[in-house]
């Protein structure tokens, strides 16, 4: 079967960065389904990994975590889906990724694909549908329900992929008052359209945009992209007995000055989505849930899908052009790929 894969890391200029391969195809075994993938989104943990190290030498390591497809085959032990069904995931770390024509994915953490949405426009959502989700509910604990919760939101990167759907959890879901980050005339529309009630330039100081529209401090941060960069502010505009999301790792949350966040009983919230399937977690099923009803609040027009754009069909040649995007800051909501090269 045809795959996109690295077998060097190189930076994205280069021609070789990301190559069109010939893999076995594989088989279902326990809770696996095989899903023939229809679509795929690049996120920025796609190109974090191909920029993070060579793989094993003589291996080619296939990339992508976000999908939608069909059901193609199914193990013995699955009991959520049948041969046929439609389906949207993120996958595993521990296992290849989603840029092959076929593609081994555990039951528990994948969804029927919104009936209301192609399978390109079903493909831009899992991966940052989880981590939103997880961010927002489980994590931080905010309460869901119109009235109850009345605290502020400040989401840093407002236009980027995790940043688009928190928008709408957050405005649709909950009461909390949303305000989002975007610098370009683009991306605040996009914001805007998206629900935010209140759309700031980090560019220009959050401190300064923030009295702008009288928050001189929020309840809660979801520090999604350039979180080094902007440390210091959200430490500032952050409330006493606050609460700040993190989605950028080890180096994100290196960057913040500790005694600062202390002094205010900041609580700091760790978000990697891949968690419960590195782990084999006891909840695991929970993303199966979560993207159910991410499935049914997309079909009855509560949410919508965060596809920017379609970069074409799925071969190396697209690939590197949605990486390429990606590392240059410049992406909209989501960038996919759909189908496969005649």
């Amino acid at each position: 079967m045809r795959a996109v894969a690295f077998t060097r890391s190189l930076p994205i200029s280069d021609p070789n960065a990301l190559i069109d391969i010939d893999v076995e195809r594989p088989l279902p075994g326990g809770r696996d389904l095989l899903v023939r993938v229809e679509a795929v989104s690049v996120n920025p943990v796609d190109t974090k990994v191909r920029r993070g190290g060579d793989p094993p030498k003589g291996e080619a390591q296939v990339l992508g975590w976000d999908a939608s497809g069909t059901i193609e085959e199914i193990g013995s032990e699955v009991s959520l889906f049948k041969r046929g069904d439609p389906v949207f995931y993120a996958g595993s770390r521990r296992r290849a990724g989603a840029n092959a024509e076929y593609h081994l994915v555990d039951e528990r953490i994948v969804g029927p694909k919104p009936s209301s949405l192609t399978f390109a426009q079903a493909a831009a959502l899992p991966l940052t549908a989880i981590t939103a989700w997880e961010l927002l509910f489980d994590r931080i604990g905010v309460r869901r329900g119109q009235a109850i919760d009345r605290r502020s939101l400040l989401i840093v990167g407002g236009a980027g992929g995790v940043g688009s759907i928190a928008i709408q959890l957050a405005r649709k879901l909950t009461s909390l008052t949303v305000i989002a980050t975007a610098s370009r005339p683009e991306t605040q529309a996009w914001v805007r359209a998206l629900g935010a009630h209140h759309v700031i330039d980090h560019t220009k100081g959050l401190g300064g945009e923030l009295k702008a529209i009288a928050f001189p401090e929020v309840d809660i941060v979801l520090a999604l992209t350039g979180t080094a960069q902007h440390a210091r502010e959200i430490g500032q505009v952050i409330a006493p007995q606050g609460h700040l999301g993190l989605i950028e790792g080890a180096t994100a949350l290196a960057s913040f000055d500790a005694g600062a966040l202390f002094t205010k009983s900041v609580g700091i919230h760790l978000e990697l989505m891949f968690t419960r399937a590195m782990f084999s977690t006891s909840d695991m099923i929970e993303q199966h849930r979560l993207l159910s009803e991410v499935a049914d609040l997309v079909d009855r027009g509560v949410i919508r899908t965060t596809l920017g754009e379609v970069v074409g069909p799925i071969e190396a040649k697209n690939l590197i052009k949605a990486h390429a995007l990606i590392e240059s800051g410049k992406a909209v909501g989501k960038l996919v790929l759909e189908g496969w090269p005649s």
